[in-house]
C-alpha cells in the first residue's frame, strides 16, 4: 500500500496534487511519502518483533537527510557504505550506536572518520580490510565491534547485478575461507569479533535463498563457538523485494516469520538492513510529454525525464507502472509505446511497448516504485539537472533537495592557467 492515489480525478501524494507540484516544483521531479515511509518502517518493523532485533535502514536506497531522518525518529538505524552515507546518516540524526558499517571497499580515512564519530559497528568484507581496521583502530586508541560478512555461496535468484552472495561475486570471505580469518580477527588488536554478517542480494521474492543463507549461518556460528569464539549477534542484511509489475513478493510478516524459525534459536541478536522495501513504493518520477513521435516502426513518446534521473530500466531491464497524472476515462483505448527521455542514447528509456491511454504533449506522468534507486543513481550526463525531491506530509511539502542546473554544475569546474584569456580570431572570422 501506498499513499498515491487519485482523487477527483488526478493523482494526488497524500493531500496534495501531483499537478500542483509540478506547477511549483518544476518537472521532472522525484516526489516522496512521509505517510508510506512511515508505514513500511513499522510494517517491517513489526514483522521482526519477536526477535531481539534492530532496524538499521539501507542508506543507499534514498539517502536523502529528510528521508533517513523520518526514518530515524521511528527508531531506524542506519546501514552506510560510504564516508558519505555516514556523514548523511549523522547529518539526519542517528546516533552513532545506531549505524553499522558496511562495505566492500573501505578506506583508512572512512574507518577512522567512523571510529572517531563513536562508530564502532563494522562489518569487515575481507582479510586485508582486518588488517586495516586493527591499524586504524589502534591508532586511535579505540576498539571495534566487527562481524565478519561471510560469503555462503547461495544464488538469491536475482538480477545478476545485484547478487552478492555467489562466490564468483565480490561481496564477502567466502564461507570455507571465513573459519581461518574469524582465528586472526581474534588476535589483532583493535577489535572485538561479536558476530557474523550476510547479505545474498536485492529484490529477492522468493524466501527460499533467505532460508538457504541464513541456515548455512547458523551453522556456521556453531563451528565458530566450537573454536571459542563469543558470537551473540547476527547481521541477515536486507534485500527484500517489492512488486514493480506482477512480481509476488513476499510479505515482511512472511520474511519475519521465517527468520523467526531459522534463527530465533540462535542466542543471538539481530540486525536487519531494508532499503527498498521501506521506500522502494514510498516514492514517485513525476515527469512531462514534451512531443509524441509516430514511426514506422513505433510510437515514441518523449518525455522530459531521462536515463540520467532514473537509470533502473535501462541498467537492470526494470519494469517500472508509468500512469498518467490524469486519469483517463473509462474504456479508453490503450496502445504501445516506447516512453523515451531527451538524452542521446538509445539507452535512454523508461519503458518500452507499454500499453498507455492516450497522451499529448503537457501532460503528466508518474513512473512508480522510484523512491529507492532513483535520485540516488541519478547523474548529469548531457549536462542535465538533477532533479529536484519533494517530501509531503499530509497536505504540506517541503524541496528536500532543490535542482542541481548547470549553473551549479559550472561552479564546479574552472579553466586552468593555461586556457586563460580570450581565443584568438580565426582568420577569416569576425573581427
Amino acid at each position: 500500500m501506498d499513499h498515491f492515489q487519485y482523487i477527483d480525478g488526478e493523482l494526488h501524494a497524500e493531500e496534495i496534487p501531483i499537478g500542483r507540484l509540478a506547477a511549483e516544483v518544476g518537472t521532472p521531479f522525484f516526489c516522496y511519502s512521509t505517510a508510506t515511509l512511515e508505514r513500511h518502517y513499522r510494517v517491517f518493523a513489526d514483522a521482526v518483533s519477536s526477535l531481539d532485533a534492530s532496524v538499521c535502514y539501507a542508506v543507499k536506497a534514498n539517502s536523502n537527510i529528510a528521508v533517513i531522518a523520518t526514518l530515524a525518529r521511528l527508531g531506524a538505524g542506519a546501514d552506510v557504505v560510504s564516508g558519505g552515507e555516514l556523514t548523511r546518516a549523522l547529518a539526519a540524526g542517528v546516533a552513532p550506536s545506531d549505524i553499522v558499517f558496511s562495505g566492500v571497499g573501505k578506506t583508512a580515512e572512512e574507518l577512522g572518520a567512523a571510529l572517531r564519530a563513536g562508530v564502532t559497528r563494522i562489518n569487515v568484507e575481507s582479510e586485508p580490510e582486518l588488517d586495516l581496521l586493527s591499524g586504524v583502530a589502534s591508532s586511535l586508541g579505540a576498539t571495534a565491534e566487527i562481524s565478519l560478512r561471510i560469503n555462503p555461496d547461495v544464488d538469491a535468484r536475482t538480477h545478476e547485478k545485484i547478487t552478492t552472495g555467489k562466490s564468483e561475486n565480490k561481496f564477502g570471505i567466502d564461507i570455507d575461507l571465513a573459519r581461518e580469518v574469524y582465528r586472526k580477527a581474534a588476535g589483532l588488536p583493535g577489535l572485538k569479533v561479536v558476530g557474523v554478517a550476510v547479505h545474498i542480494g536485492s529484490q529477492l521474492v522468493d524466501l527460499a535463498p533467505y532460508r538457504e543463507a541464513y541456515g548455512r549461518t547458523v551453522e556456521f556460528v556453531g563451528i565458530l563457538r566450537e573454536d571459542g569464539h563469543v558470537i551473540d549477534h547476527l547481521d541477515l542484511g536486507g534485500g527484500l523485494g517489492i512488486t514493480y509489475g506482477d512480481e509476488v513478493a513476499p510479505s515482511p510478516a512472511e520474511y519475519g516469520a521465517m527468520v523467526s524459525e531459522v534463527v530465533g534459536n540462535s542466542g543471538c541478536s539481530v540486525t536487519f538492513e531494508p532499503g527498498r522495501v521501506i521506500t522502494g513504493n514510498a516514492g514517485i518520477l513525476v515527469s512531462r510529454v514534451l512531443f509524441v513521435k509516430e514511426g514506422t516502426a513505433k510510437r515514441f513518446c518523449i518525455v522530459d525525464g531521462a536515463m540520467n534521473d532514473l537509470i533502473r530500466p535501462t541498467l537492470y531491464n526494470a519494469h517500472h507502472e508509468i500512469v498518467p497524472v490524469q486519469a483517463p476515462r473509462d474504456g479508453v483505448s490503450m496502445s504501445a509505446m516506447d516512453i523515451v527521455g531527451p538524452i542521446c542514447e538509445s539507452g535512454d528509456y523508461i519503458a518500452q511497448d507499454r500499453d498507455m491511454p492516450p497522451v499529448a504533449a503537457g501532460d503528466l506522468l508518474a513512473v512508480r516504485s522510484a523512491g529507492a534507486y532513483g535520485a540516488v543513481m541519478a547523474s548529469t550526463y548531457n549536462t542535465r539537472p538533477l532533479a529536484p525531491e519533494v517530501l509531503v506530509s499530509g497536505a504540506d511539502y517541503s524541496v528536500v533537495r532543490r535542482r542541481f542546473d548547470v549553473d551549479d554544475q559550472l561552479g564546479l569546474e574552472a579553466f586552468p592557467e593555461w586556457l586563460s584569456g580570450e581565443l584568438p580570431i580565426r582568420a577569416g572570422g569576425a573581427g
